[in-house]
């Protein structure tokens, strides 16, 4: 096709990023101006977050794990973390903790702008105990409320029901507490309606992650997903979100349309499990890239709600939906659950392999996971990968050492799928 001087040949290729980058813009300049407009903030974790319940009572809500990934990307964390280090935190303690401490000591003037201090920290606890110790840190740096909601593991098919009841108890308990700080009455109709749009948005977040389902993929279910996924973890219950997910499946249709891909020639489809080295992103990518790698599926776009699984916000029944969803999560799982989730991707998403990315500074993921490429490699027959850096701190990427281990996994796993070939 021949391109008109100065005009794309694609209509709708990064309208998604664009988008989003208009969103984010939007949200953190609201963020900066809180003050100002006597907007109450919450400061919430992703995993299993109830954000609609706080955009009924009118909060703006802020995400720690959100700014410490901004910074890594911005090549901001490692400053922040050595600020950490230096108030006596331990190399060991999780990075985007070390970060978060590191924009407290400088005043929350991050590279997004200048943060908002909270009127309410909500500890969402979802599989995570680092998220108690990290928010008891911050209640008291700020001298605010601390709100700890108790989420129970999930270790069966089914979560008991004493487990929900427990959680919807814990969830009337905050509503009380939002009353109190912001001075308004609960309102369960408009509730009810953000957890409509967070439905709709909800449907078309499983659909994008679907599309890679098709072979080759148009999309990276991974290294693009962890971008596509910030709609649904952090503006979940607008109407931006629904937009923004219309927005990303034309782009996709296009991509299908075209014959466009993550990858010039899709030669591997893999699943990856962990979160990515955001001070290291684009150079972690490309090491899979010139390999003709493409993920298919990946767990740690799940951290905010497993969508894909069936799971939904039911605006019929508010309370009792939030908690649901607070309990299934990721992180909230046992392993064993976890480990089938990641064969059934291997199944559905026709995966090769499996790639597995220890992150040094977050237990959350890293534990088991070692089990995990065991139970791959010698009860299913899944070629699987484990590599290690972290999440945030950038001294834990070696891209020499990461390059050897990558390039000798896929040119092992070329030569069987040419065995296998030669072998039919």
């Amino acid at each position: 096709m021949i391109q008109p001087p100065g005009e794309s040949p694609f209509k709708y290729q990064d309208a998604g990023k664009n988008l989003q980058r208009k969103m984010m813009g939007q949200e953190y300049d609201a963020l900066a101006h809180a003050k100002e407009t006597k907007t109450p903030v919450a400061y919430l974790f992703i995993s299993g977050n109830i954000q609609e319940l706080f955009r009924a009572f009118g909060f703006l809500v802020l995400y720690p794990e959100i700014n410490a990934l901004q910074c890594g990307i911005k090549k901001a964390a490692g400053p922040l973390i050595l600020k950490a280090e230096d108030k006596g935190y331990s190399s060991d303690v999780c990075g985007y903790v070390k970060n978060d401490i590191g924009l407290v000591i400088q005043n929350n003037k991050s590279p997004m702008g200048n943060l908002p201090r909270p009127d309410l920290l909500v500890c969402n606890f979802s599989g995570c105990n680092t998220y108690i110790k990290w928010f008891e840190a911050l209640s008291e740096f700020y001298d605010v409320p601390l709100v700890m909601l108790d989420v129970p593991y999930v270790r069966d098919a089914a979560v008991p029901k004493e487990d929900l009841d427990y959680t919807v108890s814990q969830l009337h308990d905050l509503v009380a507490t939002c009353e109190k700080i912001t001075g308004k009455a609960f309102d369960k109709a408009e509730l009810s309606r953000i957890l409509e749009l967070s439905r709709k948005a909800e449907d078309r977040w499983c659909e994008v992650l679907e599309e890679a389902a098709n072979v080759p993929s148009p999309i990276d279910a991974y290294f693009e997903a962890v971008f596509f996924m910030a709609g649904i973890n952090i503006f979940r219950g607008t109407k931006e979100c629904v937009d923004y997910y219309d927005a990303v499946l034309r782009e996709i249709a296009e991509r299908k349309e075209r014959g466009i891909g993550p990858v010039e020639k899709e030669r591997f489809r893999v699943v990856m499990e962990g979160p990515p080295p955001w001070p290291h992103f684009r150079a972690f990518w490309e090491l899979f890239k010139r390999w003709g790698v493409v993920a298919t599926a990946a767990t740690y776009p799940k951290v905010g709600g497993l969508f894909d699984t069936g799971l939904r916000h039911d605006p019929s029944r508010p309370i009792e939906s939030l908690a649901e969803y607070s309990l299934q999560c990721y992180t909230n799982w046992s392993l064993d659950k976890r480990a089938k989730l990641i064969e059934d991707y291997v199944k559905h998403f026709k995966a090769d392999a499996v790639v597995i990315h220890s992150v040094k500074s977050c237990r959350s993921f890293s534990v088991g996971q070692g089990d995990f490429r065991d139970k791959f490699v010698r009860e299913k027959n899944i070629p699987t990968l484990l590599v290690e850096s972290d999440l945030a701190d950038p001294r834990y990427f070696q891209e020499a050492q990461l390059r050897n281990r990558i390039d000798a996994f896929f040119e092992a796993l070329e030569h069987r799928k040419l065995t296998a070939k030669g072998g039919a």
